[in-house]
Formats: structure tokens, C-alpha cells, sequence
């Protein structure tokens, strides 16, 4: 797997967590493919961004209209100036 910036990790969690009913810790660590530890720390700065929601009743994750504005403005950037990533060794 190619390296990953923390923008691109956000967006990926963000992603998963706008999925209908929500997304269990699980379904985000296996979407936005980050080892359990990693998951932690970033829905922590998540959540006190404003960016995600914990549902205790419900135990899933979902996204807030924050994070909604935020991930709309990731994939405008990525219309506006897409990053291609060139293998050197190719």
C-alpha cells in the first residue's frame, strides 16, 4: 500500500462513516484500512474537531453535517487538482 496522508486517512473515515446507518469501529478500521491503534487516535481527534459522532445506543459512528462540509471540499479539491502519484521505479 502506497503512503497515505492524514488528509487522505480523514477522508477515508469520513467516508465510511457517512455509509447510511453509521459504521462500528470495525467497519472503519477495515474501510480506511488502519490497524486498530491508528483508528483510536484519529476518531479521538475526530470527534473533537466536530467532525464525528459516537452513538452510544446505536454503538456506531456517524458523520456531522461538519464533517459532511469537510469531505465535500476534499472531493472538490481532488476535481479541482487532482495528486497523481508517479512510480518512479516504473
Amino acid at each position: 500500500m502506497k503512503y497515505r496522508s492524514r488528509s487522505e486517512i480523514v477522508r477515508s473515515i469520513l467516508e465510511a462513516a457517512n455509509a447510511g446507518q453509521g459504521a462500528s469501529r470495525t467497519r472503519l478500521m477495515y474501510k480506511s484500512y488502519l490497524a486498530y491503534n491508528q483508528l483510536k487516535e484519529y476518531l479521538g481527534t475526530l470527534q473533537e474537531n466536530g467532525l464525528i459522532d459516537y452513538e452510544v445506543g446505536m454503538r456506531c459512528y456517524r458523520i456531522t453535517e461538519k464533517g459532511i462540509r469537510l469531505l465535500e471540499l476534499q472531493n472538490k479539491m481532488e476535481e479541482i487538482a487532482p495528486i497523481n502519484y508517479v512510480n518512479k521505479n516504473s
